[in-house]
């Protein structure tokens, strides 16, 4: 069995600085990783058919998880739809997620759905990590700081 998590939340960044966030190498090794966790972006070739791998260490053990997957529908700054996959054996199959990210009055919104998570992983877990991480995903992008 599987299951699909849906998520929202407001960025007071404009959509191609949050865009630019789910794209750009340094900026998912920033605030991808939940509490506890490094992230390292192994890859990304963001164009449909591209693929990614990423690398999410436990800072306690050093267990590492990869994230690997492909990419097939890329619109700037207002869509991506991608598929994860884990390296983990137990954690079988491909989550289709998709990415909307919309231009609203006080800057984006972003809509995320995760389509076949597995069971293994309890929803509430995900909820958490995703809470987490569009936490540290706000402080990254929110600021609007001005070089000089």
């Amino acid at each position: 069995m599987s299951y699909t998590l849906k998520m929202h939340r407001v960025f007071s960044a404009p959509p191609e600085r949050v865009y630019r966030a789910f794209i750009h190498p340094d900026a998912i090794a920033k605030w991808l990783a939940p509490h506890g966790f490094t992230a390292r972006v192994e890859h990304a070739e963001v164009k449909p058919g591209g693929s990614y791998k990423i690398t999410l260490t436990n800072f306690a053990t050093g267990t590492q998880h990869h994230l690997h997957g492909t990419y097939h529908e890329v619109i700037p700054n207002q869509l991506l739809r991608y598929t994860d996959c884990f390296s983990t054996p137990e954690v079988k199959g491909e989550i289709e997620v998709t990415l909307i990210f919309e231009k609203v009055s006080v800057g984006t919104s972003l809509h995320i759905i995760q389509v076949g998570y597995p069971d293994l992983v309890p929803p509430s877990a995900c909820y958490l990590s995703w809470q987490e991480s569009l936490q540290l995903l706000s402080w990254l992008v929110n600021p609007h700081i001005l070089d000089g």
